[in-house]
């Protein structure tokens, strides 16, 4: 299969710059008169933005792993989703220089509970300024570099059709996914749970995973739409490609609900006064309705329509379905990290959006300058044939 070069991209990438660019100066402007709430709504932007790139990295790394073959045609979009991940790490720096706003045993509104101070104090070693910086550079050089490499390999084979590079994927995919899981679950500590002294789960990783991970398969489903209106994905893509991503969208929306409920259902068990206030503060005044909110559009919604396979093997009702979920889960990240800068109840901000816009845009704008150039199937892949030909097992 002969594939040209991808050359288009030029609009969205000079129109997710300009956007990303206008969105962070407006939030630095907003932080001009608001520190605090400017990087509240970085850091829950920030969140949404990479928790969708480390998931999109470790979905290809499984399939590597696994083997697959239905989702060569897809592989370079999916590729390029954690293609991010570098800009995403330079984009760390305003949280990095505003942790005392946002983190108390950083320095920050420790005075005003001392059972939490106790808390805080207990667990400095772990919690602390320079180690805390540390861990954060520790987890981007593993999601980037992981990915530098996965990207790497298959763009080599591009160019030598080597099917030795296939098997090396393969096996960075299988030993590199513990450690990208490990970055991604501690992570989700540092970056989120660490913001009150109240909670301690250990599968709070794997909440946040499961959440991003239905949202990078959306990202995908969008991604491969726009990029199927033309060749050569035109004539690659075949319903049964898409019902897979369809699958795959139903499969982690059921996915995170069931992390959602065993979370929940373990503290409310376990009833413990260190633990039990994370859930209180999100179930009751104005964050319960947000709550609610997402076990019917982040679950219930979603899990119905995408029940039905004729709807899961046509473009435009995934795509219809893939912004739902995406909107669906930004609000699920705000419902987890504004709480503390907002106890009583949500208080939308103009800055949510421009942060939103803001860390989106430079994060696009950077992901597809970077797949102009190469080919947007990998075409000297030994598995392209039986990727082209996919039909699954009945």
């Amino acid at each position: 299969m002969n594939v040209p070069a991808f050359t288009g991209g030029q609009k969205l990438v000079a129109g997710g710059a300009a956007v990303g660019i206008a969105g962070l100066a407006l939030t630095g402007l907003g932080a001009a008169f608001d520190p605090r709430r400017a990087l509240f709504a970085y850091l829950t932007a920030y969140t949404f933005w990479t928790g969708i790139a480390a998931a999109a990295l470790a979905f290809l790394m499984a399939n590597e792993a696994a083997g697959a073959r239905w989702y060569v045609v897809v592989r370079r979009i999916l590729e390029t989703i954690p293609g991010a991940l570098a800009a995403l790490a330079v984009l760390f720096l305003p949280i990095a220089l505003g942790m005392k706003e946002l983190y108390p045993w950083a320095g920050g509104a420790l005075h005003l509970d001392p059972k939490a101070v106790r808390l805080w104090e207990h667990r400095h070693a772990w919690l602390n300024t320079p180690f805390f910086l540390l861990r954060a550079l520790l987890y981007l050089v593993v999601l980037l570099g992981v990915g530098e490499l996965m990207r790497g390999f298959s763009l080599k084979q591009d160019g030598s059709g080597d099917p030795g590079l296939s098997l090396k994927m393969r096996r960075l995919g299988a030993g590199g996914l513990p450690l990208v899981a490990l970055a991604i679950t501690f992570a989700a500590v540092d970056w989120q749970m660490s913001l009150s002294a109240f909670v301690f789960s250990t599968i709070f990783g794997v909440y946040w995973f499961a959440g991003s991970m239905v949202a990078a398969t959306g990202v995908l489903v969008i991604a491969v739409a726009a990029a199927s209106r033309e060749a050569p994905l035109e004539k690659a893509l075949n319903p049964n490609h898409v019902h897979s991503l369809g699958k795959y969208l139903l499969a982690f929306t059921s996915f995170w609900a069931y992390i959602a409920f065993s979370q929940y259902l373990l503290i409310w068990i376990g009833n413990l006064p260190d633990e039990v206030p994370w859930y209180l503060v999100r179930s009751e005044g104005g964050w319960k309705g947000v709550g609610v909110f997402l076990i019917l559009f982040q679950f219930v919604i979603p899990f119905v329509v995408l029940l039905s396979r004729g709807l899961k093997r046509r473009l435009p009702p995934l795509v219809f379905m893939s912004a739902w979920i995406l909107a669906a889960h930004y609000v699920d990240t705000y419902w987890v990290v504004m709480p503390p800068a907002s106890p009583a109840g949500p208080r939308p901000s103009w800055m949510d959006l421009t942060a939103l816009l803001g860390v989106g845009g430079v994060a696009l704008a950077f992901a597809v300058h970077r797949l102009r150039g190469h080919p947007i199937v990998p075409a000297r892949d030994p598995n392209l044939a039986a990727s082209l030909s996919y039909e699954p097992l009945q």
